[in-house]
């Protein structure tokens, strides 16, 4: 029981990561279409953001997240601004934009704040370890886990009971219809990629006490962020949150029965032989003719 106990919390404890990670991605690309390679980099920004905030004003990892949120929002904000909005239906153009803001913003954190790895102290409060059923958890693992699923939670209730969700939605379905009846698809696009740049900030604030922070740390999540709204479907925020729990308790099961390396290896083989039977994802989003 302990072993069982322990392994489904490793799983959800990958599985809140990914969610954090992959829950800005797929807002950003399901209301716009963007694939965002720079999503990577919105998290390292978050990362180095936290890392800045408490070695320069002595700010604690809790008291940063919201400060954390809105810089990378109106990062998000300008990046869409000046960029994005001049490249849409140009699916080939903002990828190279994006890839190439991503690589800027590595060189610009390479140069200001150094290529050596940086470290962000752990909330004291969470240090210490929980025991559940005979298997002991992390308190901030836990902590992460129901923030990402609070998080959620507040993204789904925007997206399905406010004016700007219902505004969402329309665009999504049909830009030019929505646009008729006065929705003014542009700020709305704008708002979504600030809010998706913002939660990307978020996951990197939070995970920098668990993982080195550098330059190059967004390569990686960024990958992550794209299997997790690949499986679960491009436009459903329902199946994000059922792909990072699949995903998560994968890569763990995988990764005790081998290592993180193979596990990674197979669960990426998965995902290509799922959708070569299944391309929209495990997940569709229901729309109306």
């Amino acid at each position: 029981m302990e072993i069982f106990v322990s392994q489904i919390m490793t799983g959800l404890s990958i599985g809140s990561i990914l969610l954090l990670v992959a829950l800005g991605l797929a807002i950003i690309y399901g209301v716009t279409g963007v694939i965002n390679l720079a999503h990577g980099e919105f998290v390292m920004l978050g990362a180095y953001a936290a890392w800045f905030l408490q070695t320069q004003f002595g700010l604690g990892l809790l008291a940063s997240l919201v400060p954390i949120f809105l810089l990378l929002a109106l990062f998000g904000w300008l990046i869409e601004t000046l960029v994005i909005r001049h490249l849409y239906d140009r699916p080939l153009d903002t990828i190279l934009a994006t890839w190439g803001i991503g690589v800027m913003a590595q060189q610009a954190i390479r140069l200001t704040a150094g290529g050596e790895l940086r470290y962000v102290q752990m909330p004291e409060s969470l240090s210490q370890s929980v025991n559940i059923l005979g298997a002991t958890d992390s308190a901030y693992r836990l902590f992460i886990l129901f923030l990402a699923l609070g998080l959620f939670a507040l993204t789904w209730g925007i997206y399905r009971y406010t004016s700007f969700g219902l505004k969402l939605r329309a665009i999504t379905q049909n830009r030019a219809v929505a646009s008729s009846f006065g929705i003014n698809a542009g700020r709305i696009y704008r708002s979504t990629f600030a809010y998706g740049a913002g939660m990307a900030g978020l996951a990197g604030a939070l995970v920098s006490p668990l993982k080195s922070v550098s330059p190059e740390m967004g390569t990686t999540y960024v990958v992550d962020a794209f299997m997790v709204v690949v499986l679960g479907g491009t436009q459903s925020l329902m199946g994000t949150l059922a792909s990072s729990g699949i995903l998560g308790e994968l890569s763990g099961y995988l990764a005790f029965y081998s290592n993180d390396t193979i596990a990674k290896a197979l669960v990426l083989l998965a995902i290509v032989v799922l959708i070569r039977f299944r391309p929209q994802g495990l997940f569709t989003a229901r729309v109306r003719a």
